[in-house]
């Protein structure tokens, strides 16, 4: 029988602890620290996180954009949807991170539109100040083959800052956490799949965890 890996559903305390450690640690952690925000109150995939440009969460004034639009060609199943860097602290961390691509000048341009960055520049980038690279793939669906674009070096460095802070986790964890979040504030599984572009609620089910004391809550309500 093939078992199943799941990606881990990490509590308040450990994203914390995550993002601590991920800031002491690294040769860029202001960088890991955005991909740790994110990844956990966006909930992107780390694929389409790759291909997202600057021109995307950023208005021609500078200004961040509030709701970011992921098209349909970057998107997994070519659905495309709204993500929103609407969480302070991720917020903080894309300014910080927006401050060290400045000082080491990687997709400047010097134009007064964008804060002085290329519009088309990727938004996360390698230490060396370049793109994370995409690669093809290969895989059989019940409909048959499917060809696919996968960020593998972006999806293993997401998955090395979870292993310097001693946990399991991967770049799924952060769509997993914010799943179950959602599902614990509004009950409400449709929501959870339209916020993780899921075609289906078959696909978005299991992303979705429920913590022991809401299942002793509900217990109590009930009976």
């Amino acid at each position: 029988m093939t078992v199943i890996r799941r990606a881990t559903s990490l509590r308040p305390g450990q994203i914390k602890h995550l993002i601590r450690v991920a800031s002491v640690t690294g040769r860029m952690p202001e960088r890991d620290v955005l991909l740790l925000w994110i990844t956990h109150t966006t909930g992107i995939r780390v694929t389409e996180l790759a291909r997202v440009e600057i021109a995307d969460v950023l208005y021609p004034s500078g200004a961040v954009r509030p709701e970011v639009y992921l098209s349909s060609s970057i998107t997994k199943g070519c659905r495309a949807r709204n993500v929103y860097l609407t969480h302070p602290k991720c917020l903080e961390a894309l300014e910080c991170w927006l401050e060290v691509r400045l000082r080491r000048r990687w997709g400047y341009t010097g134009a007064n539109e964008y804060r002085g960055m290329r519009p088309s520049s990727k938004l996360v980038m390698t230490h060396k100040g370049e793109a994370f690279e995409l690669a093809f793939k290969h895989r059989m669906l019940d409909a048959g083959p499917e060809v696919y674009r996968a960020c593998d070096s972006l999806q293993q460095a997401i998955s090395r800052l979870y292993r310097q802070a001693g946990k399991q986790g991967s770049s799924h964890s952060g769509r997993r956490s914010l799943a179950a979040k959602v599902l614990a504030a509004t009950g409400d599984v449709e929501t959870v799949q339209m916020i993780l572009g899921h075609a289906c609620l078959d696909h978005s089910k299991p992303y979705l965890s429920v913590d022991q004391a809401v299942i002793r809550r509900a217990f109590e309500l009930a009976l």
